[in-house]
């Protein structure tokens, strides 16, 4: 193709304050690299509000239409972009990435020991400081001791691959340290097995009435009354308007990483899109255009699945999180989950938007833990937050629950 390397990635800024910045994406293709590249986008806290991507197959091209703020780390995220795309010299010979051929190598696993006074919103900051570091939480447990300090354990893999190195913890403990002020006690970090973040296969980690509700990926033919749930959504596949592709149509109202939960789901299933069409409309309504084959190359005519993934995408688009506020015996706890992909990749930010509302309800946190559990041959990432009631919960179960899932959906 004779494209250079900086032109894989360009990032384009707004001619006039208000527009869009444009990021176009030239590279060769491989299976799921557009859930890939949406992930890192929702990693950095950028709302796409416009898409095109088109492929033969080998070689693809997209052009995304984003909104950052004045954090927004615009260099950094060219960078992982560049580093997500395929070589162009995979271009030859090669259509789609095979998995099975190249298993990516798993990341080292660190431990991160972080002892401090408690206060006020002071996970919010730690996740926060994590978050700029490049550190993926991958597990944490934190605990609140009787004399007012706090003991955060958090498994972390590094995106700069750097953790190994004393120059790269030195960082991370001087980045802590600058987040907390004085708070900070100790910070120690260790490389620890891939297996200490591995999926639980226990199913019975919650009451059966909270499981049933929870982690249901069916579309149920009515919704319950009370679900959190996003506006109505409109799926719809269609055989007749080319002859190679099958069209898929949605109309759904928009929430952050929806572009995100469409490619997971489709990679998911193994679907790939040849050309692709994303807009907003007005009140944030939005709508999708998606010619996609199956792996064989072919459209989609079995009506059984067409079903599932007509179902399927219908469910990630309606509840792509789950939220509940339930009793734990006399306390109260705060539950977040959300499937992970097949690859084993989680959702980014989901810690870091759980923190960051309850910071803005107010609400104390007294211990929490984050885990993979294995539920209904699915895995799911589940975050566990026992609330800090103090002389009583101040703030209605119902307005926590709305609270966190209206951050996580971005609608606050």
């Amino acid at each position: 193709m004779g494209i250079l390397h900086d032109d894989v990635v360009i990032i384009t800024e707004p001619k006039k304050e208000g527009d869009p910045s444009v990021i176009t994406i030239n590279c060769p293709d491989k299976t799921g690299l557009g859930c890939d590249l949406c992930r890192i986008i929702l990693f950095f806290g950028v709302s796409i509000v416009r898409g095109d991507v088109s492929t033969d197959g080998k070689w693809c091209f997209l052009v995304f239409w984003v909104v950052g703020n004045s954090e927004t780390r615009w260099d950094l995220l060219k960078k992982r972009l560049m580093d997500t795309c395929p070589s162009c010299s995979s271009a030859s010979g090669i259509y789609f990435y095979r998995q099975e051929l190249q298993p990516p190598k798993p990341p080292d696993v660190f431990l991160l020991k972080f002892c401090c006074y408690d206060r006020r919103a002071l996970l919010h900051d730690v996740t926060v400081a994590l978050c700029e570091l490049e550190l993926t939480i991958k597990k944490v447990k934190v605990s609140t001791t009787p004399d007012g300090k706090v003991m955060d354990l958090f498994f972390v893999t590094d995106t700069r691959e750097l953790l190994q190195t004393k120059k790269r913890q030195d960082e991370v403990s001087d980045h802590l340290k600058a987040a907390t002020g004085n708070a900070m006690i100790s910070c120690e970090i260790e490389k620890v097995g891939p297996e200490i973040t591995a999926c639980s296969q226990s199913s019975s980690f919650l009451p059966s009435a909270v499981m049933e509700d929870m982690f249901n990926l069916e579309m149920p033919a009515e919704l319950p009354s009370g679900l959190l749930t996003s506006s109505c959504v409109s799926v719809t596949m269609d055989n007749s308007l080319s002859p190679g592709h099958t069209l898929v149509q949605i109309m759904c109202k928009d929430h952050k990483g929806l572009l995100y939960d469409i490619m997971r789901t489709l990679k998911d299933y193994n679907i790939q899109i040849s050309y692709g069409r994303f807009s907003m409309k007005q009140r944030r309504n939005c709508e999708i255009d998606l010619f996609i084959v199956q792996a064989d190359g072919k459209k989609i005519v079995d009506p059984s699945k067409q079903k599932a993934l007509t179902s399927r995408l219908q469910m990630e688009l309606l509840r792509p999180l789950r939220v509940a506020v339930v009793s734990k015996g006399p306390d109260t706890e705060l539950l977040v989950a959300n499937p992970v992909e097949l690859s084993g990749k989680g959702r980014p930010l989901v810690f870091y938007d759980i923190t960051l509302a309850l910071k803005m309800l107010d609400t104390g946190i007294f211990s929490a833990k984050i885990g993979r559990h294995l539920v209904k041959d699915r895995e799911w990432e589940v975050y566990r937050v026992l609330l800090d009631e103090g002389d009583g919960l101040s703030v209605p179960r119902k307005k926590i629950e709305e609270g966190v899932w209206k951050m996580l959906m971005g609608w606050e």
